[in-house]
């Protein structure tokens, strides 16, 4: 999601206030797209945030909005394991992809809410 953003914001995405202004933006104008691509039988994977049961609704308004079936994984990791893998992922970020540090990922973590199967998902836990 954020090469969309970085090439329709450029510039703009400064703090993570700007990242949640624009996603929002970037989601609602994809949302009708995506339910359409469903609606016609194509398989759509979105690999956005759903951090927290405000952030999943977009996922379940989607799905229910196109009528159709729908999985959602859950890899459920320590943050530990997690801080390793955004080491990772920071060595490894093509040109002008943003780092994000351990206090960015403490910062964002801190709001995290496990999905719970009440939500009416479909939950896959790998």
């Amino acid at each position: 999601m954020f090469s969309f953003i970085k090439e329709l914001y450029p510039d703009e995405i400064k703090t993570i206030e700007d990242y949640i202004k624009y996603s929002k933006r970037l989601k609602d104008t994809m949302f009708d797209f995506i339910v359409e691509l469903l609606k016609k039988g194509n398989e759509v994977v979105l690999d956005f945030p759903a951090n927290t049961v405000t952030q999943r609704q977009w996922f379940k308004d989607i799905f229910e909005t196109a009528n159709v079936e729908h999985i959602m994984y859950y890899v459920k990791r320590s943050d530990d394991v997690c801080k390793e893998q955004l080491k990772k992922r920071n060595e490894n970020l093509p040109k002008d992809a943003p780092l994000i540090d351990e206090a960015t990922f403490d910062a964002i973590t801190k709001y995290f809410q496990e999905p719970k199967e009440e939500e009416g998902f479909n939950i896959r836990y790998e």
